[in-house]
């Protein structure tokens, strides 16, 4: 006899007495699922059909292979097995109350709605929560009662803040003080294109309270920093860190596990995602992961690298997911693990955190007991961009003044071939910022060298370079091409 375990999905569990999990013994897959019915009897007319057979609904797994691809019900089995049950899904129902109110919630008209304390419109609302037993009423006053802080109200946040106004957390705080672009509405779904301009802040507060007026929406429309982080941070209950730039995550982490708060971690790069919680109380922070950032130059942001637009969208779900069970105190929450998802594949990989015992701010032994200066922390400028020493830059009007000479410089454009299909300098050249020392040989060290990117840090580094490998006379486009095409030539693209 096999020691396995067999999964019981939600829609069945009300049947095992609410167990997601049973350690069976058997030597088949068929008669581990026979013991399973014969165990809750009230499960039996769910698996099997009048006849006896499996019904046609319901799909059996062996790990993640279906069993009608093996020898069905007469699959063997191996100690540590795992034995999954599939059944179909609906996804929802037509009537607005059925089945019994959860944890004493009460349906709209019924009598006893006198001692819920929602009005008749919050119980319509929130009416699929007040089913759940796992929230109900008391859970739903939980959300009332919750402040959960978002910083950033980009790709991440955007989402995270829709779901958690439309699950109806009482108080959320909203950081940022970026414009509306034209290019955020790709993923950013807070906005819409009327709203392209104004401040986000503005305008991610009318959708939000649109979607819910019982949502109190409180905007901390400045940059988060090491001397305002405690202020901002400390009237709420948890953190949702929707940030993109290295020095405020690792402000957000180390504001939190000084205050002792959860920080629900969500991160992007192009088609891949990361989900976390760190909570220094219970498992590792975020440096336990990643105790010092990688240099600004090996990590270009999503204006640099691109992201797929439904990408945050998922991810900022997620984060709204954990951020719903703390609140709730229900499930299993992300804490010491971390979530990696891949787009292209769609494949979801989990990784096991370990608290690091060495670690400078959550570890016994920490040596850091406030916050520090992180852009110095992470090798950028208060202002975000990497900005290389030393590095000579041209402005747009000087480089179209040299162009036209008789001696023009040898521009050369360091952005993706797929930002160069977009629009280029007629003279120039391509050559990848990745590719450069490669194709070194390319370039002459007789002439003056332009490089340019799209707004300038990518280009700044690769004439560092250039420098660094003996270029004596090599400069960097102020702004890239987004200052030429405002500056010189409007019918380039900008983006």
């Amino acid at each position: 006899m096999a020691k396995v375990t067999v999964k019981v999905p939600t829609p069945l569990r009300s049947f095992t007495g609410g167990l997601a999990e049973i350690a069976l013994d058997g030597t088949t897959v068929g008669g581990l699922v026979h013991e399973l019915a014969e165990t809750h009897p009230a499960l039996k007319r769910h698996l099997y059909a009048p006849d006896g057979r499996l019904r046609s609904f319901v799909t059996v797994y062996l790990n993640d292979e279906d069993v009608r691809n093996l020898a069905r019900e007469a699959t063997p089995v191996q100690d540590g097995d795992i034995v999954s049950i599939v059944p179909a899904i609906a996804g929802g129902s037509s009537e607005r109350w059925t089945g019994r109110p959860a944890d004493g919630a009460v349906a709209p008209g019924a009598s006893g709605t006198e001692g819920v304390p929602f009005t008749p419109e919050e119980l319509r609302r929130y009416s699929r929560h007040l089913l759940l037993p796992e929230v109900g009423v008391p859970g739903q006053k939980r959300l009332r009662q919750a402040k959960v802080l978002l910083v950033g109200t980009g790709g991440l946040g955007a989402p995270a803040a829709l779901y958690l106004a439309a699950a109806g957390v009482g108080e959320l705080g909203l950081v940022d003080f970026d414009t509306v672009d034209v290019s955020n509405l790709q993923r950013q779904v807070l906005y819409s294109t009327r709203d392209v301009g104004r401040p986000k802040l503005a305008a991610a507060k009318d959708r939000l309270e649109s979607l819910n007026p019982g949502v109190h929406v409180a905007l901390h429309e400045e940059r988060l920093t090491s001397e305002n982080a405690f202020d901002v941070l400390r009237p709420y209950d948890l953190v949702v860190d929707g940030t993109d730039n290295f020095p405020t995550r690792y402000l957000v982490n180390d504001a939190c596990v000084l205050l002792g708060k959860p920080n629900v971690y969500g991160s992007i790069y192009r088609f891949e995602g990361q989900v976390s919680v760190f909570d220094a109380r219970h498992g590792p922070c975020y440096r336990c992961l990643y105790p010092e950032p990688p240099p600004p130059d090996l990590v270009p942001s999503c204006a640099e690298a691109g992201v797929l637009g439904v990408l945050p969208g998922l991810i900022g779900t997620l984060q709204a997911t954990e951020t719903v069970k703390l609140i709730l105190g229900r499930g299993e929450p992300m804490i010491g693990r971390l979530l990696l998802y891949d787009a292209l594949a769609l494949r979801f990989r989990e990784l096991r955190l370990k608290k690091n015992p060495a670690c400078v701010l959550c570890s016994a032994q920490a040596t850091q007991k406030g916050l520090i200066d992180y852009p110095a922390f992470c090798g950028v400028p208060a202002g975000g961009a990497p900005a290389p020493v030393g590095v000579p830059v041209i402005e747009p009007e000087e480089l179209a003044r040299e162009l036209a000479s008789d001696d023009p410089p040898l521009v050369v454009d360091v952005r993706e071939p797929e930002e160069w299909a977009l629009g280029h300098l007629a003279a120039a050249h391509l050559i990848p910022k990745d590719e450069l020392a490669e194709r070194v040989d390319e370039l002459t060290r007789a002439r003056e060298v332009v490089l340019y990117c799209r707004s300038g840090n990518r280009s700044g580094q690769a004439a560092r370079m250039l420098l660094d490998l003996g270029f004596a006379n090599v400069k960097s486009l102020k702004g890239g091409i987004n200052a030429w095409s405002e500056r010189i030539d409007p019918t380039l693209p900008r983006y």
